[in-house]
């Protein structure tokens, strides 16, 4: 037996046992006569005591001893004299009797503890070691307690876990496939998924009318924060269910994962926001609405004004930073200066003071009376000591630039605490979109999500204008996870893929399967999927869904630690008839 405890475990009780540990040196201290040892484990740390008076001998041993070494110790447990309340353990020690190194270590790259001095590649590089640092370590033990409690919400609600394929069909529509060459189909190619969309529908159709799954999804992205190559889903989907059942199914979860995850109540239902006023309050289609500060549309108000950038834009809009009329010239130079960041794209900030004292103060007030600032403040229910901040330009462009200056003024101003959780779901997105280049539409979720039948009569006459039975959850900001009710009827579905370009022949090739499973009594059916990543790095407080995963790629989609990707030999190139059609570098 390694051990009869762990390093996590041993409290004031326990005192006069005989113990044994196991784990890695954290920390040595040699006080002359006294040696102390921080042995540490998963479960936590206990101090260790090596007394030269009563075994000299085992603290003679201790000079060998390194950090990180891996060794065993038995001994008495003992009241500490300078008990530690920063750790579970601190009132007690152990006072060794023998000592066994079970394995030696080289001295690691970067210090395994819980403020480090290794930066995110190098750590990337020892990521096995990186997973003993305490902070790593529990977001991987909260990703394993919120997959415990999402399985058990799910099997309460009758749902069935199925596994679906990992070498698919490749389809073109939407991110770019990760292609797998068939040694034994030569010339073919499997492609690894984006998600189990078309599995889920065909077991709907299968009769398994409540399925979920926690699965790998691969897509060939550029990456970010919140995007890995490879990322788990929490996949579901229901059959004989309208939209409000699976919003009122998933919503459930949601509150059921806050309650045994964060200890969080939620005792109100999630608001429901359009698609249309989320982008006409906020300039996004997942807002933080942990926070007011909505837009407020200009564009008509200010038209025929002697300003030309505010008469010739096709839109002008802003927000109203409650208090912040005392905010420097520096202060409102690096907000402009933020603004207008290539990634943002802004002209330039025009902003209203409205001053404590009643007077106004504005970048613009050679254009506009004092009176006509005041009836513009209006329109923002401005208060004095407010701070209004406007901006003008093409439409989307502005909607998108006023929504990151929204995004930082709630940071600046502390409104976007982590502690703090505003859910919401968004509703109501188009089922189109238009793409200018390629002269077509595509569908903003996925070629089977459902029209609302309200707008079908749409379909033909006004595509672009019909809404989709689609919906997303959005929470401080990030959307956790998005589904729609699907089509299910054969007739509609050749329908979309015309609308979307395919010809009979690409409807076929891609998706004739689907087609044909239709034809055999297809149920209503909709599901969802949750960024499992995401809600993890939610729920940890972290902003990147890498913390959260346990052997992560970096922004180049490389695995530093194994170094991948790598070459493979021409052997298995020329098994597989593939050659590279590149040239050879030095």
């Amino acid at each position: 037996m390694y051990r009869t405890h762990t390093c996590g475990e041993l409290r004031i009780e326990h005192i006069n046992q005989s113990v044994t540990l196991s784990g890695w040196v954290q920390k040595v201290r040699n006080l002359g006569g006294m040696t102390f040892i921080d042995l540490r484990d998963r479960y936590g740390i206990t101090q260790l005591v090596f007394n030269e008076e009563t075994h000299k001998e085992l603290c003679e041993q201790t000079a060998e001893l390194g950090r990180e070494y891996v060794i065993q110790i038995k001994g008495q447990v003992a009241e500490r004299s300078n008990k530690n309340n920063k750790i579970p353990t601190g009132e007690i020690e152990i006072l060794v009797e023998e000592l066994t190194i079970l394995n030696s270590s080289e001295l690691p790259p970067f210090t395994i503890e819980d403020e480090t001095d290794g930066g995110d590649e190098l750590r990337m590089k020892y990521r096995y070691l990186d997973l003993r640092r305490n902070p790593v370590r529990e977001n991987l033990v909260l990703r394993h307690k919120i997959a415990f409690e999402v399985r058990n919400y799910l099997n309460e609600e009758q749902f069935i876990e199925t596994e679906t394929p990992v070498l698919i069909k490749s389809t073109p529509e939407g991110a770019r496939d990760f292609i797998v060459p068939s040694r034994m189909n030569e010339g073919q190619f499997y492609a690894l998924p984006q998600s189990p969309q078309v599995f889920k529908q065909l077991l709907m159709v299968s009769g398994f009318d409540r399925y979920f799954q926690i699965v790998k999804c691969f897509r060939d992205e550029d990456l970010r924060a919140d995007r890995q190559p490879e990322f788990t889903q929490i996949d579901c989907e229901m059959s004989f269910v309208d939209q409000e059942d699976i919003l009122n199914t998933f919503e459930g979860m949601t509150k059921h994962l806050f309650k045994t995850i964060k200890n969080v109540d939620i005792d109100y239902t999630f608001p429901r926001l359009s698609y249309a006023d989320a982008m006409k309050y906020y300039g996004s289609d997942k807002p933080d609405t942990r926070f007011e500060m909505k837009f407020v549309d200009l564009t008509a108000d200010v038209k025929g004004s002697e300003f030309k950038l505010f008469n010739e834009a096709e839109y002008v809009g802003g927000i109203c930073a409650e208090s912040c009329a005392t905010y420097t010239r520096k202060q409102l130079d690096k907000l402009t200066d933020f603004v207008k960041k290539p990634q943002i794209g802004a002209g330039g900030l025009i902003y209203i003071k409205f001053n404590a004292d009643g007077s106004v103060k504005s970048s613009v007030d050679k254009f506009f009376s004092a009176e006509e600032l005041k009836a513009i403040g209006a329109k923002f229910n401005a208060k004095d000591g407010d701070l209004v901040l406007i901006l003008a330009g093409a439409l989307n462009k502005t909607l998108n630039a006023l929504c990151e200056l929204r995004l930082e003024m709630g940071s600046q101003l502390g409104l976007r605490d982590k502690n703090k959780f505003s859910p919401l779901w968004v509703v109501d997105f188009p089922l189109l979109e238009w793409d200018e280049d390629a002269e077509r539409f595509h569908a903003m979720h996925h070629p089977f999500t459902s029209p609302k039948a309200e707008d079908m009569d749409k379909l033909d006459s006004e595509p672009g204008q019909v809404r989709a039975n689609a919906y997303d959850l959005v929470i401080n900001g990030v959307e956790i996870g998005g589904g729609s009710v699907r089509i299910f009827n054969d007739e509609l579905q050749q329908k979309m893929f015309k609308l979307l370009g395919f010809t009979e022949e690409e409807a076929e090739n891609q998706f004739g399967f689907l087609m044909n499973a239709f034809k055999y009594g297809a149920p209503p059916h909709g599901g969802v999927a949750f960024g499992f990543d995401r809600l993890v790095s939610l729920f940890a407080g972290l902003d990147s869904i890498r913390d959260v995963i346990a052997f992560p790629k970096n922004n180049s989609g490389r695995d530093v630690m194994i170094d991948s990707p790598s070459p493979v030999a021409k052997e298995q190139l020329d098994e597989l008839q593939i050659a590279l059609n590149m040239k050879e570098k030095e």
